[in-house]
């Protein structure tokens, strides 16, 4: 089941504001139970089929930068519960963790490893197994850190009504997000106060009119879109 009985939410989540979104996802139990269904069985094959790459990409980031492959950090899913998220490793250990907890586009402790892996989301490989475990699902808003759980509105606290997503139209439109905030003098407050509502007003949208052919549509969305912003990345770099 991925929605939680509303007298077994958070009390964050018991709100007014919270209850409309509830009610709507409440009717829709059966597609929800579908989307898991999905969720086990994609995550279980993809994690099949991308096995040999990923140990590619493991060796490959251990003889790039001392450290571990694998990076986990902090975040946020269904009903505030608190888990470690799965990436490939993309930055220096000795400086993970530490400073902004958003990355932007002149990070320097990004790896040269970790910077080709982010260009084509190969990092987010890992999180199949947060899908297989529960903790996340492919389509849904994505986990944030703690902190900026703190800096959510009660509206916002609807997210958390179902399991954090792999994607979601908010990442999509979003996508360019380490080139924008890399502008900024200070990232997370940038983050926090620009970048953050406006995905949410994304987010909560999709909450209200979920299904699953829009689930469908937005990994359809993800793959087209992730090759049309690596066109424009390059177009624009041959411009310069």
């Amino acid at each position: 089941m991925m929605l939680v009985p509303w007298e077994k939410l958070l009390p964050a989540l018991r709100t007014e504001a919270v209850r409309p979104y509830y009610d709507a996802l409440a009717r829709r139990r059966g597609q929800l139970f579908w989307k898991r269904c999905f969720d086990i069985a994609a995550a279980f094959l993809g994690i099949l089929l991308t096995a040999p790459l990923c140990l590619i990409l493991a060796v490959w980031i251990v003889l790039d930068s001392p450290g571990t492959p694998i990076f986990r950090q902090e975040r946020v899913t269904a009903n505030g519960k608190r888990f470690r998220i799965h990436k490939f490793r993309s930055m220096t250990v000795s400086r993970n963790g530490q400073g902004s907890s958003v990355t932007t586009s002149m990070d320097t402790r990004i790896t040269r490893a970790g910077r080709l892996m982010r260009r084509f989301h190969l990092d987010e490989i890992p999180q199949l197994i947060d899908i297989l475990g529960g903790n996340m699902t492919f389509v849904g808003t994505r986990p944030e850190v703690p902190e900026f759980v703190d800096a959510y509105t009660p509206e916002m606290y609807a997210t958390l009504l179902l399991p954090a997503g792999l994607t979601s139209e908010a990442s999509i439109r979003f996508q360019d997000e380490a080139e924008m905030l890399g502008a900024q003098e200070d990232a997370d407050t940038a983050y926090i106060r620009v970048l953050l509502p406006e995905k949410m007003k994304v987010n909560l949208q999709q909450l209200a009119l979920f299904s699953l052919r829009n689930d469908w549509r937005c990994l359809v969305h993800t793959l087209t879109g992730m090759g049309r912003s690596r066109r424009e990345r390059v177009m624009r770099e041959n411009r310069a």
